[in-house]
């Protein structure tokens, strides 16, 4: 075999596994049921459930920032984000979470914030002029 066609099939070979590993970001979103269910790593879209309360206090712990989250199916959970709480957080208008659950609670690893545009009023205003 000559250098150039080993050289191609690991290649070849690598873009495979650089394929294969990339995927497992591609996943699709899931509910709070489903990660109930499945035990691994899943990302939830949802929102902010304002009914309850949200709780960060720097002093005691500024790593663990707590508040409920709404899926697409309509269920609140519970949410554990062990990093500070994101600035203008209440604000949000959707949430995507990655994590897992643990005993009921969704243990979130990283999130996601969809914050209103501050070009929506300025949108509506010249919405409203025409």
């Amino acid at each position: 075999m000559k250098k150039t066609h080993i050289i191609a099939l690991l290649a070849i070979i690598a873009g495979i596994a650089i394929i294969i590993s990339a995927s497992k970001d591609f996943s699709s979103f899931s509910t709070f049921t489903e990660a109930e269910l499945l035990q691994k790593e899943v990302k939830i879209s949802g929102t902010l459930d304002l009914d309850k309360d949200i709780i960060y206090d720097p002093e005691v712990d500024p790593n663990i920032f707590t508040f409920n989250m709404i899926d697409k199916e309509g269920k609140s959970n519970k949410v554990i984000l062990k990093s500070p709480k994101p600035q203008e957080f209440e604000r949000s208008e959707s949430i995507v979470a990655t994590g897992k659950m643990e005993e009921g609670v969704f243990i979130a690893s990283e999130i996601l914030l969809k914050c209103p545009s501050k070009y929506k009023s300025e949108e509506t205003r010249i919405r409203a002029q025409i």
